[in-house]
């Protein structure tokens, strides 16, 4: 078992902004859950619409219609841009983006999948290979047909901010490790696992063209930067200009509820009906009554404004600490998805990992808690 503190933290209520433990202390929940809750632990208009619906039923499957399903889907397809009209419900992040390579691999019959050191999509075996980082992976057979290309980080990355030159080593890629024709591309608009390190401007652009002049599908991972999390957009991958092929949810997306989508285009979405496609909680009407709310609040609540104002103000109080101490390294990310990086030395960029446990510890202490990634 892997525990956040050197002290475990028993948390036995929340409401809105605050955890509380076992005796009553309050916390400031700056890590909403591992970047999972998105209006508020407990908000009271999500619980009423969860409780409703509890109360009328609670379980279908994949094989009846539900109008709380067919709703909710409808609404969520509305926050989308372009072509991307289908909805797949389902559990995690892990699955969304399971599902999202076999919609990859089925569309386009090929299956390479090319992804990013240092990005996370997931703890199941196929996830597990998408993983960029070592802490994730267990020694077993994982990763089959995925490629992973460098990491476009503008603060430890050779080329800086040039998104268009770590595009390159894609075309590298997929010139020296694939048959030239791949299936897809996944990566976080922002590392959240990694660091919150967000892309080099302008990539995804760059990358997204050369990927679909070789076969391939680019597919969003914004497990963590959907939702009006980032504030400028309400998708993460807007924040590039671009518009995906595939899009996979979770997290935010139900508000802590285990509740997850895959978002694709009539086009790619017509690929799984060679075969039949179940899922036995995907779509469950209590998980989508929360959705709805979710998105209800949201809008009336102008989530995604309070993410820019209140991010605003916390970049740049983090980055005034910055000019003061020498620790900080890096101030970066956007909206409410921020994150500092320690260093020892500004010039070797040396990971502060002692420092970085004792300022952990402390804030927890003063009743913050945090992440911690990368």
């Amino acid at each position: 078992m892997f525990w956040h503190f050197r002290e475990p933290v028993m948390i036995t209520e929340g409401k809105m902004q605050y955890l509380f433990d076992e005796k009553g202390r309050r916390y400031l929940d700056a890590f909403a859950g591992i970047v999972t809750v998105s209006v508020g632990h407990c908000h009271p208009e999500v619980v009423a619409a969860i409780n409703r619906q509890n109360s009328l039923l609670q379980h279908t499957t994949t094989i009846y219609l539900n109008n709380e399903v067919a709703e909710y889907a409808k609404e969520l397809v509305d926050k989308m841009p372009g072509n991307l009209k289908v909805v797949y419900f389902v559990n995690s992040g892990s699955e969304a983006n399971d599902m999202a390579l076999l919609l990859a691999r089925a569309y386009t019959g090929s299956y390479d999948i090319i992804a990013l050191r240092n990005g996370y999509h997931g703890m199941s075996a196929e996830t597990m290979g998408l993983c960029g980082q070592h802490t994730w992976k267990q020694p077993v057979p994982q990763g089959f047909g995925i490629r992973h290309a460098m990491n476009p980080d503008p603060y430890r990355g050779p080329f800086g901010n040039d998104g268009k030159r770590y595009a390159e080593d894609v075309a590298d890629l997929i010139a020296g490790a694939t048959s030239g024709q791949v299936a897809g591309f996944i990566a976080e608009t922002i590392q959240g696992v990694g660091g919150t390190v967000p892309l080099a401007s302008g990539y995804l652009p760059a990358v997204y063209e050369l990927v679909r002049a070789h076969g391939g599908v680019c597919i969003a991972d914004e497990v963590q930067t959907g939702f009006g999390r980032t504030g400028s957009a309400f998708w993460g991958f807007q924040n590039q200009g671009v518009v995906p092929d595939i899009v996979t949810m979770a997290k935010g997306i139900g508000n802590g509820l285990p509740l997850a989508a895959v978002v694709t285009t009539p086009e790619i979405a017509a690929a799984l009906a060679k075969r039949i496609h179940f899922n036995t909680f995907g779509g469950n009407p209590v998980c989508s009554a929360g959705g709805r709310a979710v998105l209800r609040v949201i809008d009336k609540e102008r989530i995604q404004q309070h993410a820019v104002e209140v991010g605003d103000h916390l970049l740049q109080r983090l980055r005034a600490l910055q000019s003061k101490h020498d620790l900080i390294g890096d101030v970066r990310g956007q909206g409410l998805m921020l994150g500092l990086e320690l260093v020892k030395d500004r010039e070797t960029k040396a990971p502060a990992i002692a420092e970085l446990g004792e300022v952990f510890e402390g804030m927890k202490d003063l009743g913050v808690l945090m992440g911690k990634g990368g």
